[in-house]
């Protein structure tokens, strides 16, 4: 008897759990198009092949890649492409990023008994042009999430790619314009006005970006491709 008292309730509990609850901005899936705008932050680094012989050729020892800090600001144009669950999104957006290259060379001393050690900071200023398709699940009450998959072009206003090289104080080159993949995921919760995202996706290079000039801190490289870590905060009315 106490058994079935307890199933009860727990089914009651479910049921009333299950009920639908006043949906804010009813109309917000009937617009063919919604506008915004996305900040957030990000994390941006390589994905780096050196050359097969670069212990042998230039005594390198190691060269590590970490990520820097960034952020970046844009606006949200969504289109609905035919039903509610899929759109098309497209965000101009301003980025700033920070790729870190820290190299141990051997010292060609041969009294030296330590390494010598060299970091690069190479910094980016971009336009990003993505495009991407949202596929969003069918909203319960306030709520829905979703899944990205698409791709960016991004020109690089702080690139160097045709600067004059300093063979005393070398700096790594890389192109000012790349195509790049993305995919990612995200939150969506419903204001009675506006709706408001949580997102994070991930790009990287299709291509090569790296552009090899004969400095002693471009030899040990054979290739580079941007990768970024995505984190944004996305309004939409």
């Amino acid at each position: 008897m106490r058994f079935s008292i307890l199933i009860i309730f727990l089914a009651s509990f479910y049921c009333s759990s299950q009920q639908e609850k006043p949906k804010n901005y009813r109309r917000f899936d009937e617009k063919l198009f919604h506008f915004g705008f996305m900040l957030g932050a990000n994390t941006s680094d390589f994905s780096i092949f050196q050359d097969a012989g670069a212990y042998g050729k230039y005594g390198l020892i190691s060269l590590e890649n970490r990520s820097g800090p960034g952020g970046q600001i844009g606006i949200v144009t969504t289109m609905k492409v035919g039903t509610p669950v899929v759109r098309l999104r497209f965000i101009p957006t301003l980025s700033f990023q920070e790729k870190i290259l820290i190299y141990e060379f051997e010292d060609t001393d041969p009294m030296a008994t330590s390494s010598m050690f060299n970091t690069e900071r190479i910094s980016s200023t971009n336009l990003d042009f993505p495009l991407m398709f949202q596929f969003r699940t069918i909203r319960l009450n306030n709520f829905a999430s979703y899944f990205l998959l698409g791709g960016q072009y991004t020109i690089d206003l702080q690139s160097q790619e045709n600067a004059s090289q300093n063979f005393l104080d070398p700096f790594i080159k890389t192109k000012k314009h790349d195509l790049q993949g993305q995919v990612g995921a995200g939150l969506e919760f419903f204001a009675p006005y506006f709706k408001f995202g949580v997102e994070i996706k991930m790009s990287h290079s299709f291509t090569n970006v790296f552009i090899e000039d004969n400095t002693f801190i471009a030899e040990p490289i054979d290739r580079l491709y941007n990768k970024v870590w995505w984190v944004s905060l996305i309004f939409e009315g």
